[in-house]
């Protein structure tokens, strides 16, 4: 395979030049916008969150890989694209079982190696214009917001997931009916991919930083000396 190979995937690009999709280039700050919010949230909720930050430091990079991608648009520069999305999806599934779940780090690392196993067999196929392989990431989503949703403390981090897996459903219909609007609007949809799954990774970051550790979640043995019994 030569890494050098043009990717012309995309309505918006109708050339092999670097600026041939100026729509599709810059809608990816949209995750930079998003991973800097997110951030400033972290910092709020005392910056001691580890697995948040570095789910935030990969939205970051989603963005920068796939500004890279839109612009030099060859096979080498589409894995900058597709290696954080997937960081980002598997890092996130694995923090949900952790975190929502309470599943113990082995047993959530083997049912994320199997998901993995499906995602990967799922972008084999070739349909819905590349899309197939992101269903089992709306699939689990929906699934891990249904089962938050109806549990006792949980259920407003089930409905951010909710609106997520909402969004995230919407996103991959553009995404999937981008080559074919091409002849009515040569832009194509996929700068709307782009923004509505910004959106959704600032509400699966936020859901995981909201239900995350905080630093004054306890109180030092020291403060704990001091505080009075009741009587």
């Amino acid at each position: 395979m030569d890494w050098r190979t043009p990717v012309m995937d995309y309505c918006e690009r109708q050339s092999s030049a670097f600026w041939a999709e100026p729509a599709n280039a810059l809608s990816n700050f949209a995750f930079v916008i998003a991973a800097a919010s997110a951030f400033l949230l972290w910092r709020r909720r005392g910056g001691a969150d580890y697995p948040a930050l570095a789910l935030i430091v990969v939205t970051a990079s989603v963005g920068v890989g796939s500004f890279i991608f839109h612009t030099i648009a060859t096979r080498g520069a589409m894995l900058l694209d597709v290696i954080p999305i997937a960081l980002f999806i598997y890092g996130y599934f694995l923090l949900a079982l952790r975190r929502y779940f309470r599943l113990s780090i082995v047993l959530a690392t083997a049912v994320t190696l199997a998901f993995a196993a499906l995602s990967f067999f799922a972008t084999t196929v070739d349909a819905l214009n590349g899309s197939v392989g992101y269903l089992p990431a709306l699939a689990a989503l929906a699934i891990f917001a249904a089962l938050l949703w109806t549990s006792r403390g949980q259920r407003e981090t089930g409905r951010t997931l909710a609106a997520a897996a909402l969004i995230f459903a919407f996103s991959l219909v553009f995404r999937t009916i981008d080559r074919a609007i091409c002849p009515a609007f040569p832009l194509g949809a996929h700068v709307l991919w782009h923004m509505l799954n910004a959106c959704v990774l600032w509400l699966l970051l936020r859901a995981a930083i909201f239900a995350g550790p905080r630093p004054d979640d306890q109180a030092s043995p020291i403060q704990n000396a001091k505080e009075p019994t009741a009587a």
